[in-house]
C-alpha cells in the first residue's frame, strides 16, 4: 500500500467525491436526522467554486475529501476573522483506518498555517466519538462558543486549535 497523497480537486474528481462523501456520511449514520444534507454533500462543483476541496488518494485511487475555507467564505460556519475551518471530511468506508482522514486534517492545518491563520475551527456532530478522537489527537480542544444546531436533532460541537499546531 502506498502513501496517502493529498491534492486539490479537479473537475474530473467531482462525481467520485460526490458519491464517496454521501456514501461515507450515510454509512456513519450522519444523514438519518437530516437526509436533505446529502444534496449539499453531493454538490461538489459548488463547493469547489467557493472553497478549496482537497482529495486524498492512495496509489491513484481517490479515498477521501474535505472542504477547506477561510472565515467569511461561503462554506464557513464556525471560524472567526483570521481563522480557517474545514467541513465535510469524508473517507470511503472501505478505506477507513488507513490514515486518509489524518492526512486530510494535516493538509488543512498546514494550509491554514501557510495562509497565516491564527487557528482552525471545526464543528463535529455530538454523536461522533471517532471524529472527536481524531481531532483531539491533533490538539483540537472543545470551544462551546462555537456549538450550534443547523436543524432539529443535529447538534454540532465546536472544536478549535491555535496555529502553529504543535501536534504531529
Amino acid at each position: 500500500m502506498g502513501a496517502v497523497r493529498v491534492r486539490l480537486i479537479t473537475p474530473d474528481d467531482y462525481d467520485a467525491v460526490s458519491r464517496l462523501t454521501v456514501e461515507a456520511y450515510r454509512a456513519d449514520g450522519q444523514l438519518e436526522a437530516s437526509p436533505d444534507y446529502a444534496k449539499a454533500l453531493a454538490d461538489v462543483a459548488s463547493r469547489a467554486e467557493a472553497a478549496d476541496v482537497l482529495v486524498a488518494e492512495i496509489d491513484g485511487v481517490l479515498l477521501g475529501a474535505v472542504t477547506f475555507t477561510l472565515a467569511g467564505g461561503d462554506y464557513a460556519e464556525a471560524s472567526r476573522p483570521g481563522e480557517a475551518e474545514f467541513r465535510m471530511l469524508a473517507v470511503d468506508p472501505a478505506a477507513q483506518r488507513r490514515g486518509v482522514a489524518r492526512a486530510l486534517v494535516r493538509a488543512c492545518l498546514d494550509r491554514a498555517a501557510s495562509l497565516g491563520c491564527s487557528g482552525v475551527a471545526i464543528c463535529v456532530r455530538d454523536d461522533n466519538p471517532g471524529a472527536f478522537a481524531l481531532y483531539e489527537g491533533f490538539g483540537f480542544a472543545r470551544d462551546t462558543s462555537r456549538d450550534w444546531s443547523p436543524v432539529p436533532r443535529v447538534k454540532l460541537l465546536g472544536l478549535w486549535i491555535g496555529l502553529p499546531a504543535l501536534a504531529k
